[in-house]
């Protein structure tokens, strides 16, 4: 099993983060919060470095913190400690924040070890390998998979030159719908047997 590494990208902060909405402010850093999708209400306490500017954002929005010109998150700040984004109320994000990673696989080279491409979402691959590429589009795309019953199939990222495709979607919808990935076990073992037959090693992330 490989471990998920966050890389502060932010997407999923700018993604399914959009739905996050502040319904009422308790305290200078404490706030109830609504889930738009599955209507879960819960409390997040500020971290007091993004305070004032969580506050100041809340009080110029709309009564509801629906403003619609903000995109993503409002907890979605800059890292002040170097590149990408940091969330605000870390700490205290609610489960969907928790339970998100934007990757799932990594597939190695098993030789030299080296990082071919990641499964991102219910079916997807982001690669530059032309080979693990081809290899997933022949075997591996269309292998049978339960989610795809209530999901479209997600595009496949191609190799250099291809338009990229994010695959955000499959895997937002994957959690907004509790669809966890525990369910999915016969069809990770059978794109981890693909993988190693033809010389490539999938790591599952934790």
């Amino acid at each position: 099993m490989a471990k998920f590494d966050c890389n502060w990208c932010g997407k999923c902060c700018a993604s399914f983060g959009e739905f996050i909405k502040i319904e009422r402010q308790l305290t200078e850093r404490d706030y109830y919060c609504r889930y738009g999708i599955t209507n879960e209400v819960f409390p997040v306490h500020v971290q007091p470095e993004f305070a004032d500017e969580i506050e100041e954002e809340f009080t110029e929005s709309d009564p509801k913190g629906t403003d619609s010109t903000k995109k993503g998150c409002i907890f979605m700040r800059k890292n002040p400690e170097g590149k990408g984004f940091a969330c605000a109320i870390y700490p205290t994000r609610p489960n969907i924040c928790r339970e998100f990673e934007c990757y799932r696989m990594l597939i190695h080279h098993p030789q030299s070890g080296e990082m071919r491409g990641k499964v991102i979402g219910i079916n997807e691959l982001k690669t530059h390998d032309e080979i693990l590429n081809a290899i997933w589009n022949e075997e591996i795309a269309h292998l049978p998979h339960p989610f795809t019953g209530h999901h479209a199939p997600a595009e496949h990222t191609a190799a250099s030159g291809a338009p990229h495709v994010h695959g955000h979607d499959s895997h937002v919808l994957a959690h907004i719908y509790d669809l966890g990935h525990g369910n999915d076990t016969e069809w990770v073992s059978a794109v981890i047997t693909v993988l190693a037959a033809n010389g490539y090693r999938g790591d599952p992330v934790e």
